[in-house]
């Protein structure tokens, strides 16, 4: 009898775990459970559709910029290795008669990362914009890369860019009177690249009127639109300027709805006079207060309830959505860690999240009822 009880009593902690077995037990399993979500996370695409097309748009891009590099080579023309050591073909000169104001370098360098247009596909989707809608684009020479970088989200999420475009540019922007926006754009149309034709142009600077320019500039960019049979702005007054353009977008539209509104660098029509469009930050705006007075294009748009991507402050831009400043070289496409958030805001991510937090649920609950 006396063994029988010895046995009885070995046997007995086999019969339940304890408190600190289980307990360990339960976070061993959400230790697995962690490291496998961080794993799936990490490093398998949750949205491979989207993240696709965010590769696709900056893949068009970078072949936008092979197809410049070698169209400037095919003119003979130089590259400034130290404005331009990617020789990317947009970087223009300090200065010329094409310069309407002062830029900052390192600002038009860093547009020139393909990774850019895939950021503008980021923008797009998220404001809503489907496959077959239209977006209008207010664009200013001073980035050549940005207005490319829109060109190629277009293309990628297959909608319709009406691209209106100021020609006169500031420092570094595409001023070479030898290789203006125009040059540029040529280069695309004939390379296939660009099926598109701008909706209009107009000389840029103040008041829309190239003033600050100088007067050969003003004259070489008004011989280049007429010879192209390019429609042209010419209004100094800014309500009707404004009012002008909204027009004309309607009507390039052809009945599709303007998704998105794009601001390419700071044009006096699209921004406006008022000191309100100071405060907007760059990237998506979903704009919900108006103005009363000296409104651009950018207020138009969001008084008639149209998302603005407004692509000005660069610096700002690069700091918040991860983009590299003045990369030299320029880094591989896909390398931006906005599309790292681009995964964790599609719906696959937010499901896995649920089950994930579902399963630690009820692993901590059975652990506290058992």
């Amino acid at each position: 009898m006396k063994m029988r009880f010895m046995n009885l009593q070995r046997e007995e902690p086999n019969q339940s775990r304890s408190p600190s077995g289980r307990r360990g037990m339960v976070i061993y399993g959400l230790a697995i459970l962690s490291l496998v979500f961080f794993l799936v996370t990490r490093f398998f695409p949750l949205n491979p559709e989207g993240i696709n097309i965010l590769r696709l748009a900056a893949k068009e891009m970078e072949a936008a910029v092979n197809i410049i590099r070698t169209c400037r080579q095919a003119k003979a023309l130089s590259f400034d290795l130290q404005a331009d050591p990617n020789q990317t073909g947009l970087i223009g000169l300090r200065s010329s008669i094409l310069t309407t104001s002062l830029g900052q370098l390192e600002a038009k360098r860093t547009t020139t990362n393909p990774d850019l247009a895939a950021l503008i596909v980021y923008f797009l989707r998220q404001a809503g914009v489907k496959q077959g809608e239209a977006v209008a684009i207010g664009a200013s020479s001073s980035f050549p890369a940005l207005i490319i970088a829109s060109l190629a989200a277009a293309k990628a999420l297959k909608i319709t860019p009406l691209y209106i475009v100021s020609l006169g540019a500031s420092q570094w922007g595409a001023n070479d009177p030898q290789f203006t926006w125009l040059d540029i754009q040529d280069c695309l149309r004939k390379a296939g690249w660009l099926p598109y034709e701008p909706v209009a142009v107009s000389l840029g600077g103040a008041k829309d009127l190239g003033l600050g320019m100088a007067a050969e500039g003003k004259e070489l960019l008004l011989e280049l639109a007429q010879a192209k049979g390019l429609r042209l702005i010419s209004e100094p007054d800014l309500e009707k300027n404004v009012a002008l353009r909204l027009s004309l977008y309607e009507t390039a539209a052809k009945g599709k709805r303007l998704a998105a509104f794009i601001n390419i660098g700071g044009g006096w029509a699209n921004m406006g006079e008022s000191e309100e469009i100071l405060h907007l930050p760059p990237g998506l705006n979903i704009i919900d207060r108006s103005i009363s007075t000296a409104k651009g294009v950018v207020w138009e748009m969001a008084r008639r309830q149209i998302p603005v991507v407004h692509l000005l402050y660069i610096k700002g831009l690069a700091e918040k959505f991860g983009l590299p400043w003045d990369p030299q070289p320029l880094p591989r496409v896909g390398q931006s860690a906005f599309y790292l958030e681009a995964r964790r805001s599609s719906g696959h991510f937010k499901l896995l999240v649920s089950v994930y937090l579902l399963i630690s649920f009820v692993l901590i609950i059975l652990y506290r009822f058992s």
